[in-house]
């Protein structure tokens, strides 16, 4: 794939009570930025099938009442990336949070509304309401 590509992602916003996951990430693009759990879609993947497999791959936990929000478009001229970022909310169902891995360095759960700075730039997006299709009345997160 061409590195100037459109790439397609999933984001996974997983709720444990009141609280989401989030990781600390590592890697080339976002390094020491928080995000939820995700990942690339693969070809031929479902959306919902990316966000089960990226929470047991990335976090070790299974998830279910999964629901898709809707998309963000995350450019970034540091990184020279374009993504497709499908949002995904979920249950955690079952697992312990992985504390580390080779993808991110902290984990944890964190309160939607006051979470760990800085930001990874789809999340961010997302959290400044850039979730498409726009909605009126805020963010469509639901906290059980």
């Amino acid at each position: 794939m061409s590195p100037m590509a459109v790439k397609v992602g999933v984001g996974v916003l997983m709720w444990r009570g009141d609280k989401i996951a989030l990781i600390k990430r590592t890697g080339s693009f976002g390094p020491g930025t928080w995000s939820p759990p995700g990942g690339h879609l693969e070809f031929g993947e479902l959306a919902l099938d990316a966000a089960c497999r990226e929470a047991r791959e990335e976090i070790g936990v299974e998830i279910d009442h999964l629901e898709i929000l809707g998309i963000t478009e995350d450019i970034s001229e540091e990184y020279s990336t374009h993504y497709i970022t499908i949002w995904v909310q979920s249950d955690w169902a079952s697992g312990k949070l992985k504390a580390s891995d080779v993808e991110f360095t902290e984990s944890g759960f964190f309160d939607i509304n006051h979470p760990p700075m800085p930001l990874f730039i789809p999340f961010q997006n997302l959290l400044e309401g850039r979730l498409v299709p726009r909605r009126s009345g805020g963010l469509p997160f639901r906290a059980p």
